[in-house]
């Protein structure tokens, strides 16, 4: 041996070739892995939107049964009764359910009254023009609330047919354009609450504290003394008055359960009024709208009737609030359901997934 160090031999090719085939398997399994969850995810959302979707269809049939039964419901009980009086305490104002209608399925139904609360449509006339004992009453509906009164001066511009401010509390296109993004006025009766949120300054918590209180109903719908609240029954005494609602409540409440009917009735809710509110005599325009004025202006010929052609004691518009439980999923209907003056049978004639 000459001390030399041994010459190491080049690798062999055979033992690269193992290395990259193994870096190469690696690989495929890992791709292998990546497509098999993928196609397991997909295949598992398509079966959830599947379940999803025919839960959805589910629930819309069982609803629309749920529609049926509280039609056939009130349709009984108003022929039963000999004027036709829909009243707290007769039965359709409880809650019915949960009910479970196959098995894991529970349906429970609430039904009110719309008619029980003012119907923001009423703030102009069939003319188009202010109807001034309306804005009178929702004024102090919103005073009671603890709201500015001059969102009645809003909401009836905004409804109105013409485009002449109201003094001092109107507002028309001129001031919506003003508006980010800017729009206009609608100049047509309302299709849901919501459209107060439309008016300059009226948010979400604004809207929380009127909203139990008020509706959007066809414009002849009339009050319903023997379901409305005591904040609506107040509001159209005037501004002030607290005599079915705030520390009366309870007392209003035990008065509809002991009367055995409608209370108040028509003729008990007058004896809270003067001649001239009740009958519609002199009445005078409400702040922050116009007096109208002969030969034009704004609200020109508005109308002040009598609070007496305003309520009544029946009512045709009932909004059915619908749940539906298919084991964790819950699903809402909202049915609004109209009484035919011929039959009395019920038809929902609009549905939706909110409640306003």
């Amino acid at each position: 041996m000459n001390g030399r160090a041994p010459r190491q031999l080049p690798a062999s090719p055979r033992r690269a070739q193992r290395g990259v085939a193994l870096l190469v398997a690696v690989l495929l399994v890992a791709l292998g892995t990546i497509i098999a969850a993928a196609v397991a995810y997909e295949n598992a959302m398509t079966a959830r939107r599947g379940m999803a979707t025919y839960a959805f269809d589910q629930s819309i049939l069982i609803a629309q049964g749920g529609e049926a039964l509280a039609a056939y419901g009130v349709q009984q009980l108003i022929r039963h009764d000999s004027k036709h009086y829909i009243y707290l305490g007769q039965g359709w104002d409880k809650p019915q359910g949960p009910l479970e209608v196959v098995p894991g399925v529970m349906l429970t139904l609430t039904l009110e009254d719309l008619q029980g609360r003012f119907n923001l449509n009423t703030l102009v006339d069939t003319t188009g023009k202010a109807n001034l004992t309306q804005v009178a009453a929702f004024q102090a509906l919103l005073e009671s609330v603890g709201l500015e009164t001059k969102w009645a001066g809003l909401l009836t511009d905004w409804i109105d047919l013409d485009a002449v401010p109201s003094i001092p509390d109107g507002a028309e296109d001129a001031t919506y354009l003003g508006q980010t993004p800017p729009y206009l006025t609608a100049n047509r009766y309302i299709t849901s609450t919501t459209e107060l949120m439309a008016l300059p300054g009226f948010d979400r918590d604004h809207y929380l504290k009127i909203a139990p209180f008020v509706a959007a109903l066809p414009q002849g719908a009339k009050l319903n003394v023997c379901t409305a609240s005591g904040t609506v029954l107040d509001a159209y005494i005037g501004a002030g008055h607290i005599e079915f609602g705030g520390p009366n409540a309870d007392t209003l409440a035990r008065n509809r359960a002991s009367a055995g009917g409608c209370f108040p009735t028509k003729d008990q809710y007058a004896k809270s009024f003067t001649g001239s509110t009740w009958q519609g005599v002199a009445a005078a325009a409400p702040t922050g709208i116009a007096q109208p004025k002969p030969g034009g202006g704004a609200n020109s010929g508005a109308a002040a009737p009598g609070v007496i052609a305003l309520v009544g004691m029946t009512s045709n518009y009932f909004r059915l609030d619908s749940l539906v439980t298919i084991g964790s999923t819950e699903f809402n209907l909202y049915s609004l359901l109209y009484v035919m003056d011929a039959t009395f049978a019920l038809r929902p004639i609009q549905r939706s997934f909110t409640p306003d």
